[in-house]
């Protein structure tokens, strides 16, 4: 008997943008109408008595906010259809743990987290910041992926990587290649994590889509860049072989024009058959 509803585990991941503000634009109608079990969120930007109540603590989720301890910045939330086994904000990490960029929580079979990785920015602590990051969290995965096997679980990490990992994964990405998010070792340390031998994680919605570009997540709300598709891809659903193996479809939930809107990224949706 499956221990999820119709069958499958629904995860969306979704980078709002700061919550009150997506709240007012149309979050809270999209999650009234998801058929997600999961909801990874991103970019909160609050404290959880700053939100209404509708995105608080919403009728039929248990929900688990960890924001950051710098007011108004990053912050991530995990919204489960079930209460989970066991929820850990952070990683284990000195610096990171209470910086609002990383949740996790064990439901049946599987653990499910939700990253905020920094952004960055050429030539500045921000970037040292981000590679510090990077160095800490790979460490992270890969203990993960080892006590979750030894468990006999699989493990998921949705979330905004703010790293485009190929030329396929954002339009512009000949202009874009000192940018932070498309630096070389950026993408070389994304590749670790996606290396069998190595981290040992999937991308899943690659994986279901190897030749497509994009499908982009996050658009910039300058020019015309969501009405020309000039996005990137930088919100992923990483995965250990054997969920990502279960994945039967996988898709971002674009919005139909720039004015339905509730963030600069859209959600991201992956469907795995447990």
């Amino acid at each position: 008997m499956c221990r999820y509803r119709s069958g499958v585990l629904t995860v969306t991941s979704a980078n709002v943008n700061g919550l009150r503000a997506a709240a007012k634009k149309g979050f809270v109608e999209w999650l009234a109408d998801t058929s997600a079990d999961v909801l990874c969120l991103q970019e909160v930007r609050a404290e959880p008595q700053q939100l209404p109540e509708s995105v608080r603590a919403p009728e039929g989720w248990h929900v688990v906010h960890a924001p950051a301890a710098a007011k108004g910045r990053a912050g991530v939330s995990l919204y489960t259809r079930r209460e989970p086994d066991r929820v850990r904000i952070g990683f284990g990490s000195a610096e990171f743990d209470t910086s609002g960029r990383y949740v996790e929580a064990d439901l049946p079979g599987v653990t499910v987290a939700s990253l905020y990785l920094p952004s960055g920015e050429v030539g500045t602590e921000r970037q040292d910041e981000k590679v510090r990051f990077m160095d800490e969290f790979l460490a992270h995965l890969k203990d993960l992926r080892v006590r979750a096997a030894a468990d006999g679980r699989e493990v998921v990490v949705c979330g905004d990587w703010n790293i485009a990992h190929q030329q396929i994964d954002l339009k512009n990405w000949r202009a874009n290649q000192k940018s932070s998010g498309f630096l070389p070792e950026e993408r070389a340390w994304l590749s670790r994590v996606l290396d069998e031998t190595d981290g040992g994680y999937v991308d899943v919605v690659r994986s279901l889509h190897p030749d497509v570009a994009g499908p982009y997540s996050w658009w910039s709300y300058r020019g015309r860049a969501f009405d020309n598709d000039s996005g990137w891809r930088i919100d992923y659903h990483v995965s250990t072989p054997g969920l990502a193996a279960k994945a039967l479809k996988g898709y971002v939930e674009r919005a139909a024009t720039h004015a339905e809107r509730w963030s600069d990224h859209a959600p991201v949706t992956v469907v795995y058959d447990l």
